[in-house]
Formats: C-alpha cells, sequence, structure tokens
C-alpha cells in the first residue's frame, strides 16, 4: 500500500492525504461483465470443438469460469455467469441435448447445485472483496493518524499548529477547542456553563455550538467545534482520533507547564537559600570583623600602638574591600539572572583594562606575557574589567602555590561564531579541576567542589565570580570556557570578537 501523501508548504501547513483504496470499480465489473458473457459460450465452443462431452467435467470448465468471473468483477458478473453457464449446460450438454427441458431429474439436481456453488463462490468472493478494501481504508487511516502523530510530536506543540492540522485534514474553515469553565470562575445559577476558548484555527472559528457545524466531544473538559460543511464517515472517525490527540497535545502543554514551574520554584529555593547563606556567613564575617576593628579603635581608655592601629585600619579596608566586591557580584549575578545586563560596547584591548581588573591582587602572583600590538575587542571595559579581576581573583584563590599567567593571541582560527576574535587565556598551574566539576563550576553560588572546609581552607566566597564573568563575557557576544593546563592546573579562555567599529558592534 503507498504511504500517505504529505502536501507541505512550510512546516505548519502540512496537509495529509488518505490514499485511494482501490477496490472492484465500475471499470472491473464491466470487464466482469464482459466475461460473463463470453466465457460460457467460450467453454461450449472449446468442447464442442475438441468433441468432449463429459457432461460433469464441462460443469467444472463453466464453474471455473464463474469463479474467474467473480474474482475479476464481483459478485453480480459471477451470478450472470454462473446463470448463463447453467443455461448453456441445460442446452447443450443435458439430455435431451438441444432443449432446455431436463429428462433426468438427477441432472436437474446437479445444474442447481452447480448454480448454487457458483453464487456462493460470487458471494464469497465479492464479500472478501469488500473486507479487503474496509481493511485498506483502516489501514490507510491508522497510517496517516501515526504520520499526524509524527508530525505532532516534531512540530512546536501548539494547539493552534494542531488544529491548523486538524482544519486542513477534514477540509473545514475553521476550528475552535472548547475548554471547560475554569474552577474559580464565576456561574450563574440555572445558566448553562461557559466554556473557555482555549485556541482555534482559521478565519471566523466558531465559539459556540450554535455556530459550528459540528460539535465534537472529546472529553468532559474538551470540546471541539468546526465549521466548513458536512464530513464524510470517514472524515468523522479522523475527528474522532483527533479527539483523543488534542487531550494529549494539551496534556504535554500542561505538563510542559507544570515541569518548567517546578523547575523556576526549585531554582529559587536554591538561590534563596544560597543567598541566604552567604548573608548568614560570607556577608556577616567582614561586617563582623569591620566591627570589632572599629570598636577597638574607639576604646578611649586603650592606646594602641601605631603598627596595630594601621594593622586595624588594614582590616577594615580589606574587609569593605570583601563587602563591595561581593555586593558587586550579588547584584551583577541579579542583573544577569534577570536579563537586564546592556553592555556598552566600544574597542578596547587587554592591556587597557589590566591595571583596574588587577588591582588588589598580589603583584608577585601575577605574570602578564601579553604583547603590546594586540588589535582592540569589542567589549564594554567596565564588565571586561569584572570578568578578569573575578577569574585571576579565583586563579589566585584556588592555586595558592602558582603564579597566574596572562597571554593573549589573535589570528587565523580564533572566532566567535564566524566573527573574528581574539583570546585572553588566564593559566595557573594549580590543583586543576576535574571534568564534572568544570561543567559546574560557572553555576551561581558554586565553590569549588562545593565544600565548605576546601572553600574556606582557600580564602571563602559564595561562589559567583565565574558565574558572573560567564554572564558578562556572553553579553558581550563572547565566550567564557576553562581547559586542563598542560602539566596541570586550569586554563580560563575569554574569547571576544575583534573591534570593527560602531557599525560592526552591537553598540
Amino acid at each position: 500500500m503507498p504511504a500517505p501523501e504529505a502536501q507541505s508548504s512550510d512546516s505548519n501547513d502540512v496537509l495529509l492525504r488518505l490514499p485511494a483504496v482501490r477496490g472492484i470499480g465500475r471499470g472491473r465489473v464491466i470487464v466482469g461483465l464482459v466475461l460473463a458473457l463470453l466465457l460460457p459460450p467460450g467453454v461450449e465452443v472449446l468442447v464442442t470443438v475438441l468433441g468432449f462431452r463429459n457432461f460433469a467435467m464441462i460443469m467444472l470448465l463453466q464453474l471455473a469460469a464463474a469463479v474467474a468471473v467473480a474474482a475479476i468483477g464481483g459478485l453480480w458478473p459471477a451470478v450472470v455467469a454462473a446463470v448463463l453457464g447453467s443455461f448453456l449446460l441445460n442446452y447443450f450438454s443435458a439430455e435431451p441435448v438441444g432443449s432446455l427441458s431436463i429428462a433426468d431429474p438427477t441432472t436437474l439436481f446437479t445444474l442447481v447445485v452447480f448454480l448454487a456453488v457458483a453464487c456462493g463462490v460470487a458471494l464469497a468472493v465479492g464479500l472478501a472483496s469488500r473486507r479487503a478494501q474496509e481493511a485498506a481504508r483502516s489501514e490507510a487511516e491508522a497510517t496517516a493518524l501515526s504520520e499526524l502523530a509524527l508530525r505532532i510530536l516534531s512540530s512546536d506543540g501548539s494547539l493552534e499548529s494542531f488544529l491548523e492540522k486538524v482544519r486542513g485534514n477534514l477540509g473545514m474553515e475553521a476550528v475552535t477547542l472548547l475548554g471547560s469553565p475554569a474552577p474559580d470562575s464565576v456561574t450563574v445559577p440555572g445558566a448553562p456553563p461557559q466554556w473557555r476558548v482555549l485556541a482555534s484555527a482559521g478565519p471566523n472559528p466558531p465559539v459556540t455550538h450554535a455556530a459550528a457545524d459540528h460539535a465534537a466531544v472529546v472529553d468532559p473538559h474538551y470540546t471541539l467545534l468546526l465549521r466548513g460543511g458536512a464530513l464524510s464517515s470517514q472524515h468523522q472517525r479522523l475527528l474522532a482520533a483527533f479527539g483523543a490527540f488534542v487531550v494529549a497535545v494539551r496534556e504535554r502543554q500542561q505538563l510542559v507547564k507544570s515541569r518548567r514551574d517546578n523547575l523556576r520554584l526549585a531554582e529559587g529555593n536554591k538561590m534563596r537559600t544560597s543567598i541566604l547563606r552567604a548573608v548568614s556567613h560570607d556577608l556577616r564575617t567582614p561586617l563582623a570583623g569591620i566591627k570589632l576593628a572599629v570598636s577597638s579603635l574607639r576604646q578611649e581608655e586603650v592606646q594602641f600602638p601605631p603598627d596595630v592601629e594601621k594593622e586595624l585600619l588594614e582590616t577594615i579596608e580589606n574587609y569593605a574591600d570583601r563587602l563591595d566586591h561581593l555586593v558587586d557580584n550579588l547584584l551583577d549575578m541579579s542583573r544577569i539572572t534577570a536579563d537586564a545586563v546592556n553592555p556598552l560596547l566600544v574597542g578596547t584591548t587587554w592591556t587597557e583594562i589590566l591595571p583596574e581588573a588587577l588591582r588588589g591582587i598580589p603583584k608577585g602572583r601575577i605574570r602578564s606575557e601579553l604583547q603590546p600590538n594586540l588589535p582592540p575587542v569589542t567589549a564594554d571595559s567596565g564588565m571586561l574589567e569584572s570578568v578578569v579581576a573575578n577569574i585571576v581573583e579565583n586563579a589566585v584563590k584556588y592555586a595558592p602555590g602558582s603564579d597566574v599567567i596572562l597571554t593573549a593571541r589573535a589570528g587565523a582560527g580564533i572566532t566567535v561564531g564566524d566573527k573574528p576574535a581574539s583570546e585572553l587565556r588566564i593559566v595557573d598551574h594549580g590543583s586543576g579541576v576535574g571534568h564534572n566539576e568544570v561543567l559546574e563550576m560557572f553555576q551561581p553560588f558554586q565553590r569549588l567542589g562545593d565544600s565548605p572546609a576546601r572553600a574556606s581552607g582557600a580564602g571563602g566566597g559564595i561562589g559567583l565570580g565565574l558565574a558572573v564573568a560567564k554572564g558578562f563575557t556572553e553579553a558581550m557576544g563572547g565566550t567564557l570556557v576553562a581547559e586542563p593546563t598542560p602539566g596541570g592546573g586550569l586554563t580560563m579562555v575569554v574569547t571576544l570578537p575583534l573591534w570593527t567599529g560602531y557599525g560592526g558592534g552591537r553598540a
């Protein structure tokens, strides 16, 4: 059986056509009638020419002719062949030959049996042909529905797209899906329930049963309204199947929405827990240090030596810088999460942002090997400083015995998408990061190994630095990836497109 034909102009305009199911058509019936008129006389002519006059064998030949006619033309041509064959047998082969009278009752009984068997065979062939047609039609419908289901699963899954397919397949002008009233809707006592329009397709879709030509109750919660004329029995069966698909599509949408809501709730809970943990420890610790240092300095009865007083002031400054950095990262992360980052893209070089980005980093830990003639990249200077500062601070923190080396290059093979780019590589030779940890280290509030002991031993932090760096880099149109350093350690690679002027940037 040929597969269902599909005609499509685009992904949302796919119409399935049921293939034509071939049965015993008018042409075969005409051919059968012609054979019914020719074969029985032909049998008699053949046996006469051959001089073969065995009545039983001639009867079997006539029966074979009737079966052949039944196979080609169906029931009625076979009946014609059987009746004509019985007359020819009676006239040419039964005694007295040349007359329709029958001398032997046994011959009459034989002719009656022949006629009954021939008609029975014709009836059986006709029924078999009809059953074959019905089976072929059912298979065609099942194949068409299967094809439609595959197209629905591969589509955008919207009710509108599905109803458009229903409308096209059934040849309707418009289709509407009604849903049962919402549980919290207000109903007037005694008034009929107000159904909700969930989706529709086609111009002027019907919204009430009175405006529709057909109403298919899918289940107690959904009803399909169709406008556009009569439906054949075949299309009515398809409509029943489409109703089941409507429920499946609707439930799929609700499951997707529930899953999205649950995921959002889970992320919100995780974010709140992480913020609470950060506030309760990472923010309170520097606050407590500042308060202790200030309280100590304000004691009038205690005179601190100059070096102790200087150390207390340095403690206040360090804790204040740490607080400022943590608060900045929290605010930046909230902007990234809310998709509210709007970079001001200009042309800048890696070396231009390093002095501010490396402020506060111990000079002895940094080794810059940047060439002075590198082309400018497209970046927001403030964001790029934050990116580099967070990555370098992370490297200094988690690779305490290693220098942090900065290199940069541009040229063939370095691209962001299809744009030529330049990359800054921040290399350390620390303990490195495992493959699974690389995948998680850019998540907000993820510290290396997410181990408080390990993190506190490395200097603490709330695990926002790399998440902010990645968010800012992508907001500027670049990428941030982590690679293992040859010989051990971790290399962070910041890649940004080269600056091509204000006409080529995103500013």
